[in-house]
């Protein structure tokens, strides 16, 4: 799959692009039990809320069959490819799991900045591609961007090791402040299904989530194999160190798998 001329031009203009309906019904059924099953582990790659609920799950495409065929299906990995003009690494792969009533927030922040200072990547010439797994609805803890934020670059940020669980270099209020009366604030919302793109340097965040609604997405970061990290400073599933090209994959692998998912499925549970 690839981006079509005014989805370029919308991704060179705002730092983003959603597409809906990305993935079917059956194949987000099969993501979202591969991602129950992973967050049902106790595993060191598995970070908490402060009350234990599980926040983020890193590296679950390495030893999860569903989450593996995610990370290198072709509507994922070509549009990247595209864009940057050479192969692609798997810089992280993470469930966030933004449970319900629980979830916490996510504060605002650019993703380059985290990867150029933990991970010592070069340059801002990776991106995150986030999968719904649930309904991303405007009052479960969307992810809320910053349109055209992007174009002002690397912005000057501090590690915050204290408002959630998760350590992050994050802007501070009069930097978000100056952003959004410049340029506003969007929520891209929809059904489990669809995908958002959109560039390192963007400023997002995203608030709690105190409805009976969870909120799980599968970030998918995909660097350009030139720009690998050179200083990292993280644990290698947090910030892969294996530079290997992702070769995609058909579209039809992640179809059949969840076709035979859901022909294995025990009867009762297909009831429910």
């Amino acid at each position: 799959m690839k981006l079509n001329a005014e989805q370029l031009a919308r991704f060179d203009e705002l730092g983003y692009v959603f597409l809906p309906e990305c993935f079917s019904e059956a194949e987000i059924k099969a993501l979202r039990d591969a991602s129950s099953a992973v967050l049902a582990t106790q595993r060191p790659d598995i970070w908490r809320e402060r009350d234990g609920t599980p926040r983020t799950a890193f590296a679950c495409h390495q030893y999860n069959e569903g989450c593996k065929l995610l990370a290198s299906d072709e509507r994922l990995v070509e549009p990247v490819f595209q864009l940057f003009g050479e192969d692609v690494y798997i810089h992280q792969f993470k469930i966030n799991a933004k449970a319900a009533f629980t979830g916490e927030v996510w504060q605002w922040h650019q993703d380059f900045p985290t990867w150029h200072k933990d991970d010592g990547m070069p340059e801002a010439r990776a991106m995150n591609i986030a999968v719904f797994l649930d309904e991303v609805m405007p009052i479960n803890g969307p992810l809320m961007v910053v349109p055209r934020s992007h174009k002002s670059g690397a912005l000057e940020s501090s590690h915050d090791t204290q408002t959630t669980s998760y350590p992050l270099w994050t802007l501070d209020n009069k930097t978000v402040t100056d952003m959004v009366e410049r340029n506003g604030i969007v929520t891209p919302t929809g059904k489990a299904g669809g995908v958002l793109m959109f560039h390192a340097n963007i400023v997002h965040g995203s608030a709690g989530n105190i409805t009976p609604y969870p909120r799980r997405i599968v970030y998918l970061t995909l660097s350009a194999v030139s720009n690998a990290i050179v200083k990292p400073t993280r644990p290698d599933f947090i910030a892969h160190q294996d530079f290997t090209p992702v070769r995609s994959t058909s579209a039809d692998v992640l179809r059949k798998y969840a076709e035979h998912a859901a022909k294995s499925a025990p009867q009762s549970a297909l009831a429910a």
